[in-house]
């Protein structure tokens, strides 16, 4: 399987550079670091004690607590953060680090994978949630180097997709050294998988990320406003808030929506789907305020979410009404909001579950239900003893993870 595999990527690796030219055009990739994907590097070639590598947004956000945690551990002399998007690598860009070189995700072709390890050097290898690449685990595995997945995420689809080539799956689970599976769901899945070492410490998503805070001249215009915040919509979902906004509007008169789309390249599709209902909307990369008429507020910037969520009492948490399997709703629920989700919800069926437990969030299945949920919750405020009992548990996962790595370095 490993020869078709690897004729698969060869193909692949002769139409790429159409495939980047099509995507330099369409805004989703970096004309000036578009090599760095073939493993060639205008940066100083050094050896690497840490690397951790997460798809996008939402891996990135995950790991960037370890990622500062070991910044300010002097035995740590070099950290490699790679990602394979333009977005995460945004959010990467904005972080004041002295240590972490970030660099975008090779190709998984067989010399491209070596020429990438020859030059970085890590002495640890670190992947989160479901990125399992047979040609870079083989190399990482040929070399000695250690191969930690955290926060695994092996989802009953991939499971089954994994299934049908038996023997190549245990071929390439088998090159991880340790997995740190997110729920019990996937600990089973990568026992059957043939990875020989899997310790359950939860999900490191309960850990919080970096405080972020609104500067004032924006904050402002919103101090009078009651807000409804849709975070990590995805498409179809925010024509659905939009016709919710407007049967809110009957009873809220000062009612604002903040609206942050999963992809923010989709936000000026989705003004003009949100102005056919005849809202009115302002995007954040404009420049302009919100007005007080302005019923739609699109945050089509990276990284900001947290900000705007602290504006807000009652969050829908997007991917959840679409067949997507949800987004995380602990962001939301750490800024005070009560959170509201569709029933596809399978990507964090733990983390639901915990929340429905505290009676901090509702499953909602109609623009009427949505409603009502607002309507009873807009004035919210999430207790002490709640906000403790998650971020003590967030606390605790995201320390074992520094143990477990800490064992390999």
């Amino acid at each position: 399987m490993y020869i078709l595999y690897n004729i698969l990527g060869i193909v692949f690796l002769l139409i790429s550079p159409f495939i980047l030219f099509f995507r330099i055009i369409n805004g989703k990739e970096d004309l000036r670091r578009v090599l760095e994907k073939y493993a060639y590097y205008n940066k100083k070639k050094s050896d690497t004690t840490v690397w951790f590598h997460g798809a996008s947004v939402g891996e990135i956000m995950t790991i960037l607590p370890l990622v500062n945690k070991f910044e300010k551990d002097n035995s740590i002399k070099k950290i490699l953060l790679t990602s394979s998007t333009l977005s995460s690598a945004s959010i990467i860009a904005k972080k004041p680090f002295r240590k972490t070189t970030h660099i975008y995700y090779p190709f998984d072709i067989g010399f491209i994978c070596n020429n990438f390890l020859n030059y970085w050097k890590p002495k640890i290898a670190i992947f989160v949630d479901s990125e399992i690449w047979p040609n870079m685990y083989k190399k990482i595995n040929s070399k000695k180097i250690p191969l930690i997945l955290i926060n695994a995420r092996i989802t009953i689809k991939s499971f089954n997709r994994w299934q049908i080539f038996p023997s190549f799956a245990k071929n390439v689970f088998n090159k991880i050294t340790i997995a740190l599976p997110q729920n019990q769901e996937t600990k089973n899945y990568l026992k059957r998988l043939g990875v020989k070492k899997i310790k359950f410490i939860g999900n490191l998503k309960y850990f919080k990320n970096d405080k972020q805070s609104l500067k004032t001249n924006i904050q402002k215009y919103f101090k009078n406003r009651k807000v409804l915040c849709a975070a990590s919509t995805h498409y179809n979902e925010e024509k659905i808030i939009g016709k919710l906004h407007l049967k809110l509007k009957k009873k809220f008169k000062n009612l604002i929506t903040i609206l942050v789309p999963r992809h923010v390249n989709r936000s000026d599709e989705i003004k003009q789907e949100l102005r056919k209902l005849k809202l009115i909307v302002t995007k954040r990369s404009s420049g302009h305020k919100p007005s007080d008429e302005c019923d739609i507020y699109i945050v089509n910037t990276y990284g900001e979410m947290s900000k705007f969520l602290k504006l807000s009492n009652v969050a829908f948490i997007g991917g959840s009404i679409v067949n997507h399997g949800g987004q995380n709703p602990l962001e939301a629920v750490r800024m005070g909001n009560y959170v509201m989700h569709g029933r596809k919800v399978d990507n964090f069926k733990e983390i639901y579950k915990e929340l429905k437990s505290l009676k901090i969030s509702s499953e909602v299945k109609s623009i009427d239900q949505m409603e009502k949920v607002f309507a009873k919750n807009h004035n919210y405020k999430a207790s002490n003893n709640k906000l403790n009992k998650i971020n003590y548990l967030g606390n605790k996962i995201f320390e074992n993870n520094v143990e477990e790595i800490k064992n390999y370095l």
